[in-house]
C-alpha cells in the first residue's frame, strides 16, 4: 500500500469533482490502481513505487471531469488536482 502522507486537494478539484469520487480515487491510488494512464505510465508508476519516486495517477469523475493524484517521492504529501492546475 502506498503511503500518501498529507492529502491536499485544490480548490478547483473540490469544486469540480464530488468528494465521493475523490475518496474512491485516493483508495485506488493507494492500492496501486493508477487509473486512466497509458501502459508505459502504469509501468513507470509501478517502478516508482519501488524506487520511491513521484507517482501520478489519472481518474475521471462521473461527469467526465479528469483529475490527477500526485504523491511526492518522499511520500510526505499527496495532491489531488485538475490537470490545468498543474
Amino acid at each position: 500500500m502506498l503511503e500518501l502522507g498529507q492529502v491536499i486537494a485544490t480548490t478547483g478539484v473540490l469544486q469540480a469533482v464530488p468528494s465521493s469520487s475523490i475518496y474512491a480515487a485516493l483508495q485506488r491510488h493507494s492500492c496501486g490502481d493508477w487509473g486512466d494512464v497509458c501502459r508505459d505510465d502504469w509501468k513507470q508508476n509501478d517502478e516508482a513505487l519501488l524506487r520511491e519516486e513521484r507517482i501520478l495517477s489519472s481518474y475521471y469523475a462521473p461527469d467526465g471531469t479528469k483529475f490527477w493524484i500526485i504523491t511526492e517521492r518522499d511520500r510526505s504529501c499527496t495532491t489531488v488536482l485538475l490537470p490545468e492546475e498543474y
